[in-house]
């Protein structure tokens, strides 16, 4: 896996509260199947952390997991808040960048308008950037108009989703929305917005097994989501053709009730 939303600088936000927690959230990483993860610290006015704040504590965990042998390569990146896009310049955008590239990871909002999302999306894209929004399953406004998040990935944005909201971790409305949103095609990256090596774990096992039990299957999509994008936005590349949608298993009356 190539997990492009974690929160695994430690003392910066609400992720780990220090090094030596940083280095186990990244021993569970590696113990999961993750080979890749961005630094996405919050950067947004809660926090008022600096690009140069998330890029020093990155050197500091890149040069702890050295020291244990801890194979997990750490690039830099930032969970950018729209109430705090405004205030960066295209060069602190620049030092926020999913491993060093051109795509920035923009949260969606938790508050019940996402108004000026548009607007921000297609300022970003004319100053260069790539647009990835973060967790959109978990907005209030995604939740109840997925119409909003189609019409963002019309315009070339892309959608990341948690791997805890497909189990229900985060409640019902963001699995539900999920679910929906993977299957409409406004899913592209499962990601695992790690905070903590046990409480919010990292990894996408758990999202993956809910998608099948769904799904029946994923293969090719699993794959898509955790690898082959997530590699090509590090890389600078198109992204890849989204395979099919496994079809729907027939399901009995208990399963169609939970769903």
């Amino acid at each position: 896996m190539i997990d492009l939303h974690a929160h695994i600088l430690p003392g910066l936000d609400d992720g780990p509260v220090d090094l030596e927690s940083s280095a186990a959230l990244a021993e569970a990483a590696v113990a999961a199947g993750t080979r890749v993860m961005a630094a996405t610290s919050h950067v947004n006015l809660g926090f008022e952390l600096s690009p140069a704040e998330l890029a020093a504590a990155r050197e500091r965990v890149v040069a702890r997991l050295a020291a244990d042998g801890i194979p997990l390569e750490v690039v830099q990146g930032g969970e950018i808040s729209p109430n705090r896009l405004g205030a960066l310049s295209d060069a602190d955008l620049r030092a926020l960048t999913l491993g060093g590239g051109s795509w920035v990871l923009l949260e969606c909002p938790f508050s019940p308008a996402a108004a000026g999302m548009e607007l921000m999306v297609a300022d970003l894209h004319e100053r260069g950037f790539g647009v990835l929004l973060a967790h959109p399953e978990r907005s209030p406004s995604f939740q109840l108009q997925p119409a909003l998040l189609a019409a963002l990935v019309e315009r070339g944005a892309l959608g990341q989703v948690n791997s805890a909201s497909l189990t229900g971790e985060f409640g019902d409305a963001a699995r539900r929305a999920a679910f929906a949103m993977v299957e409409q095609g406004l899913v592209h990256v499962l990601a695992s917005d790690a905070h903590h090596a046990v409480q919010r774990p990292p990894g996408a096992a758990p999202g993956l097994a809910a998608l099948r039990e769904r799904l029946g299957r994923v293969g090719a999509l699993g794959e898509w989501m955790t690898e082959e994008v997530p590699a090509a936005i590090l890389a600078g590349r198109p992204v890849p053709e989204r395979p099919p949608l496994p079809a729907k298993p027939r399901r009995g009356l208990l399963r169609r009730l939970r769903a």
